[in-house]
């Protein structure tokens, strides 16, 4: 057993600091579910509700995979379910309404990230869960919050929402569009997701602590559209300082990309010095008496002109990793544009473990990767971490380790269509 391998034993005899958590989800897409992942990842119990039909609306996303039993498992439930359990239920049956609120007493925490108004429509939001269950942790998440004093309700309150329409109203996507084109919709994939599933985790933990102090149920109310400003804060806060223009026009740094021999390089520039150390790096000793570059306005507006050419025809004759580590030896913050294959391959993800190998359900070609948990925690060993489980898997064995039915029992509920 080398070095490595005896710190994780001790880190794993440690446990993990969510260890005895226990969190009950009526989950779907992303949301919630990267949250849940995220905090089964720490140690909690993650039981997921799914509708026995089908499952939650992740499962049939593009691209997909098939289970052992040939259903679908789309590319969205297998990269934000792993470590978790799934249970079917119908919560709009009377019969599945009466299990949810028999499981919720068992569990620390129940979320959901429903369109707001659909828990309380089906008799299981806050004030039904807590008299039930008087001191739960209760997360929603929904595109544009539930009702929740002292706040009132947002006038988008029915409207659907996924990632991209928060990120559109965020005001982001007209900041950043270029003249002349369209706003570009989904620019990084589901930042609008997991930004409120991180904001989610968060409040989640805090009333955690909370609900130890004062032995009460504690509600947390998450708006997508609420966590997608959060993140995006220039927007607003440029605007209200009179800034009418690009980021780089007014905070004067140059964030770009220039072509290496094998691909592109991002460079970003802001400080004076970090102009000075760029041209002594291309040797361009005479730009730091030229009048026009003497002052971030001037490195900004002469940029393109006078600086770019210089700075692309040094790139092309190194690679991007060669060009990268140059300017970073200079101070100056610069990385390598990756492929996905090579994302795949770095090296740093696999010293930090973020990359996490799920062998694939249908048994075809090679396994699925799905980004690791970023969250280091010295002394906390990471993993082994479980697949993302088949629809309604665990439905039995939890039904009857929690609430103690019968074989007869869960029989007649699946004849009854409350479970799969």
């Amino acid at each position: 057993m080398n070095i490595g391998d005896v710190v994780n034993e001790r880190a794993r005899a440690n446990g993990r600091p969510l260890d005895g958590v226990r969190i009950l989800a009526a989950e779907q897409m992303q949301a919630l579910p990267f949250a849940t992942q995220l905090l089964a990842r720490l140690g909690a119990d993650v039981v997921k509700v799914e509708h026995p039909d089908g499952g939650e609306s992740g499962r049939g996303a593009h691209p997909a995979l098939t289970d052992p039993a040939g259903r679908r498992v789309g590319a969205t439930f297998l990269r934000n379910n792993l470590g978790k359990r799934s249970v079917t239920l119908d919560l709009k049956h009377p019969r599945g309404r009466e299990a949810f609120l028999a499981l919720a007493p068992r569990f620390d925490v129940v979320c959901e990230n429903f369109k707001a108004g659909t828990m309380e429509r089906l008799g299981l939001g806050f004030d039904a869960v807590a008299a039930a269950h008087p001191t739960v942790v209760y997360l929603s998440v929904s595109g544009f919050g539930n009702h929740m004093e002292p706040w009132g309700d947002s006038p988008y309150q029915a409207w659907p929402a996924y990632a991209s329409i928060v990120e559109a109203m965020s005001g982001i996507y007209e900041y950043r569009r270029e003249p002349g084109r369209r706003p570009r919709a989904n620019p990084v994939g589901a930042f609008g997701d997991i930004s409120a599933a991180l904001f989610g985790t968060v409040g989640l933990l805090a009333a955690l602590r909370q609900r130890d102090r004062t032995g009460t149920a504690q509600r947390v109310d998450v708006a997508m559209l609420d966590a997608v400003v959060a993140m995006t804060d220039i927007v607003v806060n440029f605007w209200s300082m009179g800034v009418r223009g690009t980021i780089e026009d007014e905070v004067r740094a140059v964030i770009d990309t220039v072509p290496a021999s094998d691909g592109h390089v991002v460079v970003q520039v802001g400080r004076l010095h970090q102009y000075r150390a760029l041209a002594g790096l291309l040797d361009r000793p005479e730009w730091l008496d030229d009048p026009r570059l003497a002052d971030h306005a001037g490195w900004a507006e002469h940029f393109d002109a006078l600086v770019r050419p210089a700075l692309e025809a040094w790139a092309k004759a190194r690679t991007r990793q060669d060009a990268a580590e140059a300017l970073g030896r200079a101070g100056l913050a610069a990385g390598p544009c990756l492929t996905a294959a090579e994302v795949a391959a770095d090296p740093h993800l696999d010293a930090r473990s973020m990359l996490v190998v799920v062998p694939r359900p249908d048994g075809v070609g090679e396994p699925v990767l799905v980004p690791g948990n970023p969250v280091k925690l010295a002394g906390v060993a990471e993993g082994p971490e479980t697949r993302p489980p088949w629809l309604g898997e665990h439905t039995d064995e939890v039904l009857a380790a929690e609430l103690g039915l019968t074989a007869a029992e869960l029989a007649d509920l699946r004849a009854d269509g409350v479970i799969g």
